[in-house]
């Protein structure tokens, strides 16, 4: 009875709501994920370490009544790992085999607007491990938080939580948490650094962190790209600012792919249009801050706020990696690298 009544309320969505339409030759989805109650935001990936093909996707349903879940790679969702409800829950990301308190873990992080908090669970049995939230931008008019990635500085083992609000100033507009451990084992954050321009207009949302290089990319949805160091001892200099001119409307979701240690690509969401943006990861001979697009892809996705891609072989299906992309009709929509690949060659 709960799959029908989903299925219902996504073709009601569906018939109710003018969307932008998909283009004609857009690339199609090896995977439609079951949908969610309310409203689909943002998606993350776990990499099973031994078994990929048992890999798992989490996203978030962004609602006073929403949650995050959890499906695996057909696309079913395994409602025994199911968080909810969470209180408008919407952006998410994880980080696999970090120390946080003396333990060796893999977390997910997701943000919680309706309560001004980050929520923290391991993965893969999603168990809470902050103690009901830890709140965010404490002692500022606007708190309420939207964009979250995570960064593990392999040099000295510090994980940082990097988060964004619905609303905020024209500089300092996100905060930058180290995540630790208290007596009791729950995870707690501590601001180390307020970071980041704002060019105003809308809103910062997606944030993405590309770990391997150290740098962190975020979307000035009204403007354009901005890039800055992740490691706070590196400062707060602004590295780059692009996509400023081509882009329908809002700038959304980014996601990086790591074709080696040091290529790959940046791909944003260019919402109104239905299509990805893709940009070097790399930058271009002498200067790695200089990120010029590629090409935009058409995707059978529906205004798309939220995704992310991994370049890891998850099984038979997925054997250069899997984009997974938020889709309206309140579900994800998983695309074989291989696919993708092919249409980036014809660039």
């Amino acid at each position: 009875m709960q799959k029908r009544t989903f299925l219902y309320a996504a073709i009601l969505f569906s018939a109710c709501n003018t969307q932008p339409p998909v283009a004609k030759d857009a690339l199609k989805p090896a995977v439609v994920t079951e949908v969610t109650p309310h409203d689909t935001d943002d998606p993350a990936i776990w990499i099973h370490p031994t078994h990929p093909d048992s890999s798992l996707i989490i996203g978030t349903d962004k609602d006073s009544d929403g949650g995050l879940y959890v499906y695996d790679l057909s696309g079913k969702m395994l409602r025994e790992k199911t968080v909810r409800p969470l209180k408008r829950p919407n952006n998410v990301d994880i980080v696999q085999n970090v120390k946080i308190g003396g333990k060796t873990m893999d977390i997910a992080v997701a943000t919680e607007r309706e309560t001004n908090s980050i929520r923290i669970f391991s993965v893969p049995d999603m168990r809470p491990l902050d103690n009901g939230g830890i709140e965010v931008f404490t002692g500022e008019q606007e708190r309420g938080p939207m964009g979250v990635a995570l960064y593990h500085n392999t040099a000295d083992s510090a994980v940082y939580a990097i988060v964004g609000r619905k609303f905020g100033p024209k500089d300092a507009y996100l905060w930058q948490y180290k995540l630790e451990a208290d007596a009791g084992g729950n995870i707690t954050g501590t601001v180390v650094r307020k970071f980041g321009k704002f060019m105003g207009g809308k809103e910062i949302e997606s944030i993405a962190v590309d770990a391997k290089l150290g740098y962190i990319y975020y979307s000035d949805e009204g403007y354009g790209v901005h890039k800055y160091h992740a490691n706070p001892a590196k400062g707060n200099e602004e590295l780059a600012v692009f996509g400023l001119k081509e882009f329908k409307e809002d700038v959304e979701g980014i996601s990086i792919y790591q074709s080696t240690d040091s290529t790959g690509y940046i791909i944003v969401s260019n919402q109104q249009e239905n299509t990805f943006n893709f940009y070097p990861r790399e930058g271009v001979s002498g200067n790695v801050h200089q990120h010029t697009l590629i090409g935009k892809l058409p995707f059978s996705t529906v205004s798309s706020d939220g995704s992310e891609v991994t370049s890891v072989q998850l099984g038979n299906s997925f054997p250069k990696g899997v984009f997974v992309a938020m889709s309206e009709g309140m579900v994800f929509h998983y695309y074989d690298w291989r696919d993708i690949e092919k249409r980036l060659l014809k660039k």
